[in-house]
């Protein structure tokens, strides 16, 4: 049996473990949907998830999506880029 989370699931455990914020890329239509955000860099559609909700996840900004695929925003060093 495979027990690994991803995704929306993912999100949700987060918040139940009790993180306050988690970086998602969003949609109202599917969790592939939230990965072609991710893959066109969309920034219309990274939200700071803040909570689980009657089937929603709750942004700060106040909106409500289906979806939420969590992910890690970092800052490029300059080994990574080669200078």
């Amino acid at each position: 049996m495979n027990n690994r989370l991803s995704g929306s699931d993912l999100t949700r455990a987060m918040l139940e473990r009790g993180d306050e914020q988690v970086w998602c890329a969003v949609s109202h239509k599917s969790a592939e949907h939230a990965l072609e955000t991710i893959i066109n860099v969309s920034s219309d559609f990274i939200m700071h998830i803040v909570a689980f909700e009657d089937g929603h996840f709750l942004c700060k900004e106040g909106g409500r999506w289906k979806y939420a695929i969590p992910i890690k925003k970092v800052e490029i060093t300059q080994e990574e880029v080669g200078l």
